[in-house]
């Protein structure tokens, strides 16, 4: 077993302060930004950065689906870092400073893949999936901005 990452990054012309927000705001933003991939949605508790509980299913492939029950923590003032209790998975979500009035968000899953012919696969496969999924919240965030 090895750790698989999938990251992601996007550019923005708004401060970072602003992006910060948006993410953070997981009753308002982030339902709305979230793709097709996503369902039954439900915010479990706190709604705004660190302290957030937030229950999601993820739709990873055609026959594969994560039941995800992430907890939110703000280990700075630029990052999120969601940590699921039902796997190993963990998204942090760094909002960083481009320019003047610019930001960059980068997004970074990690996770213990599987062992064998299955996680040479996983560690091949499933990052390029995760990304695309991830490359469209970021887009989608851009209209919300």
């Amino acid at each position: 077993m090895g750790k698989v990452y999938a990251t992601t990054e996007r550019v923005y012309q708004a401060a970072p302060a602003r992006v910060y927000e948006a993410l953070a705001d997981y009753t308002g933003t982030r339902p709305k930004i979230l793709p097709a991939q996503y369902s039954e949605y439900e915010v479990k508790a706190g709604g705004s950065g660190a302290g957030t509980q937030v229950h999601w299913k993820l739709q990873a492939t055609e026959k594969r689906v994560r039941d995800c029950l992430f907890t939110v923590a703000a280990p700075s003032p630029e990052q999120l870092v969601e940590t699921d209790a039902n796997s190993s998975m963990v998204i942090t979500w760094t909002v960083s400073a481009v320019g003047e009035s610019q930001s960059k968000v980068t997004v970074e899953a990690t996770w213990t893949g599987a062992g064998g012919i299955g996680g040479f696969f996983e560690r091949t496969f499933a990052p390029k999936g995760l990304n695309r999924i991830h490359d469209q919240v970021l887009a989608n965030l851009a209209g919300q901005l």
